[in-house]
Protein backbone atom coordinates (compact mmCIF):
# COMPACT_ATOMS: atom_id res chain seq x y z
CA UNK A 1 0.00 0.00 0.00
CA UNK A 2 1.32 3.37 -1.05
CA UNK A 3 0.38 6.70 0.38
CA UNK A 4 -1.01 9.40 -2.55
CA UNK A 5 -2.89 12.99 -2.42
CA UNK A 6 -5.87 13.46 -4.45
CA UNK A 7 -6.61 16.65 -5.95
CA UNK A 8 -8.49 18.02 -3.21
CA UNK A 9 -5.34 17.53 -0.97
CA UNK A 10 -7.10 14.50 0.95
CA UNK A 11 -4.68 11.55 1.01
CA UNK A 12 -5.46 7.92 -0.47
CA UNK A 13 -4.27 4.52 0.38
CA UNK A 14 -3.66 2.74 -2.89
CA UNK A 15 -2.78 -1.17 -3.17
CA UNK A 16 0.34 -0.80 -5.06
CA UNK A 17 -0.33 -4.05 -7.30
CA UNK A 18 -3.94 -3.15 -8.60
CA UNK A 19 -1.52 -0.27 -10.33
CA UNK A 20 -2.54 -0.68 -14.08
CA UNK A 21 -0.65 2.14 -15.35
CA UNK A 22 0.21 6.04 -15.12
CA UNK A 23 -0.55 8.85 -17.09
CA UNK A 24 0.34 12.47 -16.70
CA UNK A 25 -2.21 14.48 -18.85
CA UNK A 26 -1.04 16.83 -17.19
CA UNK A 27 -2.72 15.33 -13.96
CA UNK A 28 -1.23 12.21 -12.96
CA UNK A 29 -3.97 9.26 -13.75
CA UNK A 30 -3.72 5.98 -12.24
CA UNK A 31 -5.93 3.16 -13.78
CA UNK A 32 -6.26 0.39 -11.47
CA UNK A 33 -6.44 -3.49 -12.87
CA UNK A 34 -10.00 -3.02 -11.57
CA UNK A 35 -10.69 -0.40 -14.23
CA UNK A 36 -11.29 2.48 -11.75
CA UNK A 37 -9.22 6.12 -12.51
CA UNK A 38 -7.40 8.00 -9.60
CA UNK A 39 -6.15 11.25 -9.98
CA UNK A 40 -3.15 12.70 -7.78
CA UNK A 41 -1.16 15.14 -7.35
CA UNK A 42 2.33 12.81 -7.05
CA UNK A 43 4.09 12.51 -10.68
CA UNK A 44 4.75 9.54 -12.17
CA UNK A 45 8.51 9.00 -10.82
CA UNK A 46 7.36 9.76 -7.51
CA UNK A 47 4.28 7.36 -7.59
CA UNK A 48 7.43 4.55 -9.13
CA UNK A 49 9.33 5.34 -6.44
CA UNK A 50 7.23 4.68 -3.70
CA UNK A 51 6.06 1.70 -5.17
CA UNK A 52 9.50 0.24 -5.43
CA UNK A 53 9.90 1.08 -1.74
CA UNK A 54 6.95 -0.60 -0.74
CA UNK A 55 8.24 -3.97 -2.62
CA UNK A 56 11.37 -3.76 -1.05
CA UNK A 57 9.94 -3.25 2.14
CA UNK A 58 8.28 -6.75 1.54
CA UNK A 59 11.28 -8.47 -0.16
CA UNK A 60 9.74 -8.27 -3.62
CA UNK A 61 11.18 -7.65 -7.07
CA UNK A 62 10.34 -4.01 -7.93
CA UNK A 63 9.52 -5.54 -11.17
CA UNK A 64 7.41 -8.84 -12.01
CA UNK A 65 8.87 -10.72 -15.44
CA UNK A 66 5.67 -10.95 -17.74
CA UNK A 67 5.21 -14.94 -18.58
Amino acid sequence: MIKLTRLNKSEIVVNAELIQYIEETPDTVITLTTGNKIVVLENTSDIIEKVIDFKRRLGQPAVQEEK
